[in-house]
């Protein structure tokens, strides 16, 4: 996406973006053009290409905003980092469950594993949970851990339809660490 303060231009990509997400809800994502995304949003073709080099831009754009977002939430976030996971991850379910329906759920840990250091050093707050638990550790393999492993469980969770309710998955999580710390290997 190209950055812009433009009202305007904000209201493009949005225009853009939420034509997208429709459209996803109808066709499978392969098949949408961005000559679709054009003729559903009734904007021009330069218009689009001001904003976007593509549709797999529009997409990843989508998401590096909503990892940006999750990123902030856990950094400032108060108590129980796995009740702010989940519960993130249920107020963006829609964009989830159709990046799941088309076999992308790859995208979002792409973009965890590619943004995710550059956040943790540009942006890291006093009060990120991770902050003590890293100190004096390779915080790259120990953010790749805590990616791979949470991202794996949500996307389980997602792919199952998301029926299971976020304190069930805890729970279980929280059991099997436990046994986990009680464990001699």
């Amino acid at each position: 996406m190209i950055e812009s303060k433009n009202p305007s231009a904000i209201r493009s990509q949005k225009e853009i973006t939420k034509t997208l997400i429709s459209l996803m809800k109808k066709h499978p994502y392969n098949e949408i053009t961005v000559k679709h995304i054009l003729l559903e949003s009734k904007l021009a073709r330069k218009t689009f290409y001001r904003n976007f080099e593509s549709k797999d831009d529009v997409l990843y754009s989508l998401i590096k905003k909503t990892f940006r977002e999750y990123f902030m939430i856990v950094n400032t976030a108060e108590g129980d980092v796995l009740t702010t996971i989940f519960s993130y991850v249920e107020k963006n379910q829609e964009l989830l469950l159709l990046l799941d329906k088309n076999n992308m759920l790859y995208i979002p840990l792409q973009c965890m594993n590619e943004y995710g250091p550059f956040l943790r050093s540009t942006l890291l707050s006093e009060r990120n949970p991770f902050n003590q638990l890293f100190e004096g550790l390779d915080s790259e393999y120990l953010m790749g851990l805590n990616i791979g492993a949470i991202w794996n469980v949500i996307s389980l969770w997602i792919h199952r339809g998301m029926q299971e309710s976020p304190d069930e998955i805890k729970t279980t999580i929280e059991q099997y660490l436990t046994r986990l710390k009680q464990t001699k290997v």
